[in-house]
């Protein structure tokens, strides 16, 4: 199985829209596909429908309790899409793992030896606590959604320099799949500076698909459904499908094969 983290410290530059939606996309295209919330505000299972009188045994458990993976598995709408759900317990994790042994291995150990699924997309918190910590630990990848904004820089150095630790430290074989670029709004000429800056520093680590600023992408959540559900052919659910392409496209040759 294929893990790939979805992680920005910075908030509200599109992680859970673009968690949602991707790995809605890879569901579509026949890959078995678990995404799994470790935002204690829940947004991810929120927005697949996951109500929360159904979210019996969440993430939470699965690094706390050390739940078996399969006992949390919540089936969604989506076809061949599956969702760990996330409580407002998990706020109480990093407090609670502090002073327990490899800390920062729960949800790798959790993941280890799943066959259920080909693809596992993990939504993570805006901050570089412990949560985002064990998502990193357990993952074969990374994907960072980056609003175009004045700041995006600056919070994009962080998360690289807590990725070349992670790899000293926990996880050397922790690459970056892509930056995706979010929150697009071509009638401002700051987002086009951002993109062009960001284009120049990281090179072809930047998607060339871009993600609009699109209303219907921030609609979709509250009916419980994906954007690529809710208006498969709004401008942002078309950006979304063609990201997926392109992500596809990034997986070693043996992961397509698969």
């Amino acid at each position: 199985m294929l893990t790939i983290a979805i992680a920005n410290q910075k908030g509200g530059v599109g992680k859970t829209t673009t968690a949602i939606n991707i790995a809605t996309a890879m569901a579509a295209t026949g890959w078995r596909t678990l995404l799994i919330d470790m935002d204690p505000q829940g947004n991810a299972s929120t927005g697949l429908g996951v109500e929360a009188g159904a979210r019996e045994i969440s993430s939470y458990d699965l690094l706390v309790d050390e739940y078996p993976l399969a006992e949390a598995v919540v089936p969604t709408s989506i076809p061949g899409l599956d969702v760990v759900p996330a409580t407002q317990d998990l706020s109480g994790a990093e407090v609670e793992l502090v002073s327990v042994e490899d800390r920062t291995a729960k949800l790798r150990a959790a993941l280890a030896n799943h066959g259920g699924h080909d693809i596992c997309f993990i939504d993570c918190p805006p901050s570089l606590g412990l949560l985002t910590l064990n998502a990193l630990c357990a993952a074969d990848t990374l994907l960072v959604p980056l609003q175009c904004e004045f700041f995006a820089l600056e919070g994009l150095s962080q998360l690289l320099q807590t990725v070349e630790r992670v790899q000293q430290r926990f996880n050397p074989g922790l690459d970056i799949i892509g930056v995706a670029l979010t929150m697009y709004d071509r009638r401002n000429r700051l987002t086009d500076q951002v993109s062009e800056d960001v284009r120049e520093c990281l090179g072809k680590l930047v998607f060339e698909t871009v993600i609009p600023r699109n209303v219907r992408l921030s609609e979709a959540p509250s009916h419980g459904l994906p954007a690529l559900v809710y208006d498969h052919s709004c401008t942002g659910s078309r950006a979304y499908i063609a990201l997926a392409r392109e992500l596809i496209g990034r997986f070693p040759p043996e992961r397509k094969a698969a």
